[in-house]
């Protein structure tokens, strides 16, 4: 029996110190998760049932379990290494087969696709034309690099304060390029469907009537007859402030700005003047705003806390690229190891949820990070000292077993 048991004794601490080198061994791998062997004792079968003086013939490995306790994590410089703080796992594909990480050290492929280190697909929700993401069935990530198409101007946005104390301008008929025809006069920039740049210039003039001013507009400097702020082609607007010098006309106007260089024309954006005021105070712009952009090509990217990944471009806008989804299992302990910082689900794992990372059960994401390996090197060199322990006295057990025969065998002499 000595034999059996210091044997089995032999082929578990073995077996112990296989899993502490392989912990010990995946110290600094990524997203790796270590493991510990467990035992179990071993009785042998009696037709009459075990007695209360059984003794047990030794021991073996019930199994190997994963350890999926978080790792620390680590920034690095690539805005594309991304780390999971709380549960879940990474859901990779390849040709369609489906496969789970915490290895989120990701990079983009020569066909925008965004992969790991084994060229494996990162899955999650593409985004449509405008950037919002459609959350249907995860499918590979693939990155457009291509420029951000330019967007017209549709709203322009002035907020003044127009000097209440201004007198009406002594030159009767506006004219832009006679200051004394106007009162205060300000310009900003809008974009034509082709992304090109142009100067929209304000020009306010102050009436007879009281709290009352009239708006003119050009567009690069041309004629009057290029914008309809009014009823007509070189008409002007007309804006009136009550008593307190809060703005009455409501608001938006509409801006007709005729263009010849080939964009869309003419170019019809909103005009709002809320905020504007008129006050005993000198002439001032508070803010000018308005929403178009000209092209702009991809610069970098970013990738939020609930997987969203956010292209940055030249020309200062962003736009949503797509989002990694996250899957978690009711048993992740039973997630059968595949190597390369891979699992696969098993009977024992149950199904993958997937979902956004944040919601449910699921971690957030970090960007610009990943997840240090959860092995704890001081604990697995202890580990390791007593599997050795456990090697050595399980072999002087079968040494003294060896010994007792041989004083045996020595009785017959």
């Amino acid at each position: 029996m000595a034999f059996q048991s210091g044997l089995s004794g032999l082929n578990a601490a073995a077996k112990d110190l296989d899993v502490v080198g392989n912990n010990i061994a995946n110290s600094s791998t990524v997203g790796f998760k270590s493991s510990r062997t467990l035992f179990s004792d071993v009785y042998a079968s009696s037709l009459n049932g075990a007695g209360a003086n059984e003794v047990g013939i030794g021991t073996k490995v019930a199994g190997i379990q994963q350890q999926f306790s978080q790792g620390n994590i680590t920034s690095t410089n690539n805005p594309l290494d991304v780390a999971i703080n709380g549960g879940g796992f990474y859901r990779m594909s390849q040709n369609g087969v489906i496969t789970y990480s915490r290895n989120g050290q990701f990079h983009l492929d020569s066909q925008g696709y965004l992969v790991d280190s084994n060229d494996l697909h990162v899955t999650g929700y593409g985004v449509d034309a405008s950037g919002n993401v459609v959350a249907t069935s995860p499918t590979d990530i693939q990155i457009s690099t291509s420029d951000l198409a330019p967007s017209p101007t549709g709203k322009f946005g002035a907020s003044m304060n127009l000097d209440a104390r201004a007198s009406v301008p002594v030159t009767g008929a506006f004219s832009q390029t006679d200051p004394s025809s106007y009162t205060s006069t300000t310009s900003g920039t809008v974009y034509d469907s082709l992304g090109n740049a142009h100067v929209f210039s304000l020009y306010l003039v102050k009436t007879a009537t009281s709290g009352q001013w009239k708006a003119y507009g050009s567009i690069d400097g041309s004629a009057l007859a290029n914008v309809n702020l009014g009823s007509g082609a070189g008409n002007p607007a007309t804006i009136n402030f009550n008593s307190s010098g809060a703005l009455t006309t409501a608001m938006p106007l509409t801006a007709t700005l005729t263009l010849t260089n080939g964009a869309v024309t003419p170019l019809t954006t909103t005009l709002d003047f809320t905020g504007t005021t008129q006050y005993g105070a000198n002439f001032s712009v508070n803010a000018l705003t308005q929403n178009g952009y000209t092209s702009g090509r991809l610069s970098g990217m970013n990738i939020g806390s609930d997987g969203t990944i956010s292209g940055r471009y030249s020309n200062g806008q962003t736009k949503n690229l797509g989002q990694i989804v996250l899957a978690s299992f009711a048993n992740p302990e039973g997630l059968k190891p595949l190597g390369d910082d891979q699992w696969s689900e098993s009977s024992d794992s149950g199904l993958p949820v997937v979902g956004v990372p944040g919601s449910g059960s699921l971690g957030v994401v970090q960007s610009s990070a990943v997840e240090d390996s959860n092995v704890d090197l001081t604990a697995e060199l202890v580990n390791m000292i007593t599997a050795q322990r456990a090697y050595q006295a399980n072999a002087q057990t079968i040494k003294t077993q060896d010994e007792v025969l041989q004083t045996l065998v020595n009785l017959k002499q």
